[in-house]
């Protein structure tokens, strides 16, 4: 099945631009049905979204995705009230439109119900072992301060990076908490380096080689990355977005298992948690 949303978002995507091509050229021509405009219009929402989620930074978009469907819906009907007989624009604006965008809604972004016995509220958060970017090793058993672990899906993953940069923003007033933020991902030292330049706040970027770790704690998403990012040097299997927050005995104050990955907690949260643990 994850092999199959990882070849789905892919395609969808790919064509969401092929069909916006193809309906700006229909329209451009003479003498051309205005059935592309409704075409267009079950088209574009969607392909402007995911370039508005690359450019603007954003952590959550569960408001946004409902509106590509209401667009492509109206445009649906639109359509089909045009009597057309045409097959092709009722495939870019049904099959593709419509039916792309709702899987992509209620399939696509959904993990399905999430439970981990092992992060439990009130559960101690086993050892962890991972790799700091520059090769060095890093096990959690040795800090004996609050920690914030953050497992994110990689440098591909436009709202992992949002939600990065919003810690980052809050990051001194985590530090003056003594806490450690820890931000985890499956993908290689190179891209996790590259990744931590970007940010001024000095937040541990670490590696889960082989995503050992997510698999210990039941958060792995095999076969996770969208077909062909594997060439940028990314690995099929990937992480779960999750959240972990432990006081300085390893204690799990909060765990967030979100079974959307669009959906992630709001970064006052983590004060806020932290605040009520007296930390």
């Amino acid at each position: 099945m994850q092999k199959l949303k990882s070849l789905f978002i892919s395609t969808w995507i790919t064509l969401l631009f092929v069909g916006c091509g193809r309906a700006i050229y229909k329209l451009l021509e003479t003498n051309t049905s205005n059935v592309w405009y409704w075409v267009l219009l079950a088209l574009a929402p969607s392909a402007v979204f995911f370039i508005w989620l690359f450019l603007a930074s954003v952590a959550r978009t569960q408001i946004a995705t409902k509106l590509l469907i209401t667009f492509s819906g109206i445009a649906s009907i639109g359509l089909l009230t045009q009597q057309s007989h045409q097959t092709e624009p009722l495939f870019w604006a049904l099959i593709i439109g419509l039916l792309g965008s709702g899987l992509y809604e209620w399939w696509y972004s959904s993990f399905g119900k999430r439970e981990s016995a092992i992060l439990s509220l009130g559960a101690t958060l086993p050892s962890l072992q991972f790799m700091q970017s520059d090769g060095q090793p890093f096990a959690t058993e040795a800090l004996n301060k609050p920690m914030l672990l953050i497992f994110f899906r990689g440098n591909w993953c436009p709202l992992c990076m949002a939600q990065i940069k919003e810690v980052a923003i809050q990051y001194q007033k985590l530090a003056d908490k003594g806490v450690e933020v820890m931000l985890i991902s499956p993908q290689d030292q190179k891209q996790s380096a590259s990744l931590s330049k970007r940010f001024s706040a000095p937040m541990t970027f670490l590696v889960d080689v082989n995503n050992k770790m997510a698999i210990k704690l039941r958060i792995q998403a095999e076969d996770g990355l969208p077909t062909g990012l594997q060439a940028l040097g990314y690995d099929s299997d990937t992480v779960m977005p999750t959240v972990i927050m432990t006081d300085q005995t390893g204690k799990i104050l909060f765990a967030d298992l979100t079974d959307n990955y669009r959906v992630r907690p709001e970064p006052d949260v983590f004060l806020m948690v932290f605040s009520e643990a007296g930390i």
